[in-house]
């Protein structure tokens, strides 16, 4: 077995906790350097003199340590290295040339990184820490040849060398577009094509033509996602595509949309895509690499695997081909009736409303929520979902102000202050149900002495969940819990959230875009249709299938159930399965 030893410097506080680590290290007492001061005055770890015997990460008062004793299949320098003790790739995945490979995995495992280093956004290290000799490109690239002599890795880097392969590649964090780039979208995206019909053309399929006058700096997030996608899509002569993450602030008819487009645009050529819907996935790749590991720590990759069989061993969380198993137990789709019984007593009823915010008009329709209950509310966005819901939160419900509401927003405010500091507040927070139902599926213990300032997008998005449930009330109201989630976990809060509103016998409005997430969750939908940003219209609160019938027609796709894992697949457009099912107007399978 090899060894891994990770300190997470910035939870490291030797002078806080007086070494504690070098203190309990068995080679350490026997006068040897295991644990001694590094960089910073922060503590390293040896890897080659650690023992694994674990006994420095358990007292370690800021878990800052991790020992990992890595499989024999891991016995080999890593491909890159972030610093001492740091976070380690061991793989890169296959390009499948004319193909659009996927891949999957939990956050903080690598995935940017592996497609970072493959599009040469940064260079690998192959765990050299202080660099190579030679520092050139003619030795670089002789490195990667060696390494992946005889693969088809080997001939991607040299093609890659020579300038026959052209990468464009759409960054995960489009936040950082405006930082760097000040001016009009048309400009932006006249420097990757000379073709101003192809600009106009894409920007009209993704729907923002209308924004190509306006600077940068003040478009929405969607807006941004779908700009940045049209550049990557048109920069001129690329022929192979690499895009992390594009699902990111655009809703179930924009991420349609999008991966049509991109279909359409890389058929005949090359491309990589880091995507956590699975039902985007499902529909847009040909073929899968599974990345799994200890985030934080390491990652690698499985063989490539055509996209369903990928898809369904991720589920699995077992892939046969390597022998390794990166969870304890499957995941399974089939709904659970086991507290049915409980969703008959109304809680609180609406009426029928209207609302106005300057020029928007939305058109509410008359309901009902039952205790026990959760309604999922989906359709386009600028509908009018999250004013629905944020009415709800200040005014309550139209037959009822008595009832206590607790609201998670969109967009979540962030502060100086710790994620313990603001939970602690909350009385729940020391209850034994709310910490085996609620904080440990979130992760919660491992944020604790974080500032909301210094959180992930998909930390934030774990504390915010917390904090909403924690307060003790009658009706929860989540705006789309699942955005900066990884798969994982997605589904690990969803049957959370469900768990916990049942058992509790309490009730919640849910928005969200992942259809995956919504199908398992809710057990009701009201869908939003109508004009966005215009004229927006609630509908009544329908069964499952009735609701999903509804959104699937207008949006022209059919889902089949997996006949292993039962989750919901979109069919191929135009394929036998699809027809028939728009045929018998059976748009969803229950």
């Amino acid at each position: 077995m090899s060894r891994l030893a990770i300190i997470k410097k910035e939870k490291c506080k030797p002078s806080v906790c007086g070494w504690s680590c070098k203190r309990v290290c068995p080679i350490n007492m026997k006068g040897g350097d295991c644990i001694f001061e590094g960089i910073n005055q922060k503590a390293q770890i040896d890897e080659v003199l650690c023992s694994g015997c674990g006994i420095c990460p358990k007292h370690c008062p800021f878990n800052a340590i991790t020992i990992i004793n890595l499989p024999e299949i891991l016995n080999k320098n890593p491909i890159h290295q972030y610093g001492e003790n740091g976070f380690r790739i061991f793989d890169l995945p296959i390009i499948q040339e004319g193909k659009i490979t996927g891949i999957m995995g939990r956050n903080g495992i690598g995935k940017s990184t592996v497609i970072s280093a493959l599009s040469q956004t940064i260079r690998a290290n192959f765990g050299i820490l202080n660099g190579l000799e030679d520092n050139s490109d003619e030795a670089y690239f002789k490195k990667l040849n060696e390494l992946f002599k005889g693969s088809v890795l080997q001939t991607y880097f040299s093609k890659l060398q020579k300038g026959e392969i052209k990468v464009s590649y759409k960054p995960q964090q489009i936040v950082n577009i405006p930082k760097v780039y000040s001016g009009k979208v048309i400009d932006l995206l006249s420097k990757t094509t000379k073709s101003k019909e192809d600009i106009i053309s894409t920007c009209k399929f993704l729907n923002i033509d209308m924004i190509l006058e306006r600077d940068i700096k003040v478009l929405s997030g969607g807006e941004l996602q779908r700009v940045a996608i049209a550049g990557c899509i048109l920069k001129e002569n690329a022929n192979f595509y690499v895009l992390d993450e594009i699902t990111n602030y655009l809703d179930i008819y924009q991420r349609l949309n999008v991966s049509r487009h991109i279909k359409e645009k890389v058929s005949d050529k090359t491309a990589l895509i880091v995507e956590h819907d699975l039902i985007i996935l499902d529909f847009l790749v040909d073929y899968i690499h599974i990345m799994y590991g200890e985030p934080g720590a390491y990652g690698t990759l499985t063989g490539v695997k055509g996209a369903k069989i990928g898809i369904n061993d991720y589920l699995k969380g077992f892939s046969k081909e390597e022998n390794v198993r990166f969870r304890d137990k499957g995941i399974s789709f089939e709904k659970e009736s086991i507290f049915e019984s409980k969703r008959v007593e109304i809680l609180s009823k609406w009426d029928d409303s209207s609302l106005k915010l300057g020029e928007f008009e939305l058109e509410i329709k008359s309901g009902e929520i039952k205790k026990g209950e959760i309604l999922g509310i989906i359709g386009q966005n600028a509908l009018g979902k999250s004013t629905f819901i944020n009415n709800i939160s200040q005014k309550g419900l139209s037959d009822n102000n008595i009832l206590k509401i607790s609201y998670k927003p969109q967009l979540i405010p962030r502060s100086e202050e710790t994620v313990l500091s603001i939970l602690s507040m909350y009385g729940n927070f020391s209850d034994n149900f709310y910490e085996v139902y609620v904080l440990d599926p979130l992760n919660i213990s491992s944020l604790l002495e974080k500032n909301i300032n210094d959180l992930s997008g998909g930390e934030l998005q774990r504390f915010a969940i917390a904090k909403c449930l924690l307060d003790d009330s009658d009706i929860y109201l989540l705006d789309e819990p699942t955005a900066f989630l990884d798969v994982e976990d997605r589904l690990k809060i969803s049957k959370m959230i469900k768990n916990f509103v049942s058992l509790k016998g309490k009730s919640a409005f849910i928005i969200d875009h992942d259809l995956v997430f919504m199908d398992y969750l809710s057990d009701r939908l009201i869908v939003f249709y109508g004009e966005p940003g215009i004229k927006g219209f609630s509908s009544q609160t329908f069964d499952m299938k009735s609701g999903m019938n509804f959104f699937l027609k207008d949006i022209n796709i059919t889902f089949r159930r997996d006949s292993e894992n039962k989750r919901p697949r979109v069919n191929k457009e135009g394929s036998v399965k699809d027809a028939e099912q728009k045929r018998i107007g059976e748009y969803y399978y229950v």
